[in-house]
């Protein structure tokens, strides 16, 4: 079964103790979109994947589900 980005970026969170506003910061996005993420609503493009692998030194492989831990 193919895990959701929305699920995958709440286990991110919760394991890192980052809120979406801290998260949101450190890629230099809004936190809105943090939260359109977790409803499900919308995905991160390309950009804001590679920024989000560069900043939490992580895999985006992680971040799409191709490998369970980062």
């Amino acid at each position: 079964m193919e895990v959701e980005f929305k699920d995958i970026l709440k286990e991110f969170l919760e394991e890192n103790n980052l809120t979406q506003v801290a998260f949101a910061k450190k890629i230099d996005i809004k936190q809105s979109q943090v939260s359109e993420w977790l409803k499900g609503k919308a995905k991160p493009g390309y950009d804001i994947l590679k920024r989000m692998a560069i900043a939490f030194g992580t895999s985006a492989d992680y971040f799409l589900g191709i490998k369970e831990n980062y």
